[in-house]
């Protein structure tokens, strides 16, 4: 099984701040044909929140347009820029967003399942998951105990270094840690918001956060920096499920125009190609 995770895309309307400074259309929709042009295809396709920026109706209709062209099945949660309730209208018709209440549901019948959380409080940057949230996880990670899960959230549930960032971040992941300590077929978390790569060990399962499909935050680890953004290449996360070890595998799928490297003999090879001739000699 291959699962692919997009995060951060921060589509809206044209002519926008975002729209003309980063370009978050275009990335969404270079990702798009990165993920389609992927072999093999993935699965399906989680998409981790802050979705646009704004919230509006018209922010909407340009993501699902640009989504359309995905292949895959897409599954969407809301992040701190996104608007709950146009969300749910707006992806209503795949079916599996809950017709009320928080966005959270879980993806069965592949060989791990997933969950999706809604960490999202509505004119906060920062996230949470109530006591209602945490009930619902808890009752639904019971519902399979021996079943590999992965849990996919926008917020991620560690403190990072990125001072303005933590400051935005989950603000009871104390009670997530020991809520999924109860659950050992809990293999992986993924998270978005932090618009960067970032590995940590939480409660003794590995979390990844994923690369915007659009700008980034800059590495500012000195204390109370502010925030930077900065142009790295845009990613998309991939969770390799190997059955028969029954392990996953995380990796990093880098979107974009391929770049030439300089061989030994001066000739441009661009990787992707395959190694040209004589490369092993």
């Amino acid at each position: 099984m291959l699962i692919a995770q997009i995060t951060d895309t921060h589509i809206q309307e044209p002519g926008g701040r975002l729209d003309r400074w980063y370009d978050t259309a275009g990335g969404l929709q270079q990702a798009v044909t990165h993920l389609n042009a992927l072999d093999p295809l993935p699965d399906l396709v989680l998409l981790t929140g802050d979705t646009v920026d704004g919230g509006s109706h018209e922010e909407y209709c340009r993501l699902k347009e640009i989504l359309s062209e995905l292949e895959p099945p897409l599954y969407v949660i809301p992040g701190n820029h996104d608007d709950r309730e146009q969300m749910r209208r707006h992806f209503a018709d795949d079916g599996y967003l809950p017709a009320d209440g928080y966005l959270q549901y879980s993806i069965e019948g592949w060989p791990v399942r997933l969950v999706g959380l809604d960490t999202l409080v509505m004119g906060e940057s920062g996230g949470l998951l109530c006591e209602k949230r945490l009930r619902w996880l808890d009752k639904t990670l019971g519902n399979f105990p021996k079943k590999p899960t992965v849990i996919f959230q926008h917020h991620p549930p560690f403190q990072t270094g990125l001072t303005r960032m933590d400051e935005m971040g989950l603000k009871n992941a104390d009670e997530l840690a020991q809520l999924v300590a109860r659950h050992e077929q809990v293999v992986h978390i993924v998270a978005g918001h932090l618009h960067r790569p970032i590995t940590a060990n939480f409660s003794g399962i590995v979390t990844t956060v994923c690369p915007s499909t659009a700008h980034q935050m800059a590495l500012d680890l000195p204390p109370n920096r502010g925030l930077s953004v900065v142009m790295e290449p845009p990613a998309a996360s991939l969770l390799w499920w190997n059955d028969e070890m029954g392990k996953l595998v995380h990796h990093l799928s880098y979107i974009g125009n391929r770049v030439p490297h300089k061989l030994h003999n001066g000739t441009d090879w661009c990787a992707g190609d395959g190694p040209p001739e004589g490369f092993y000699d």
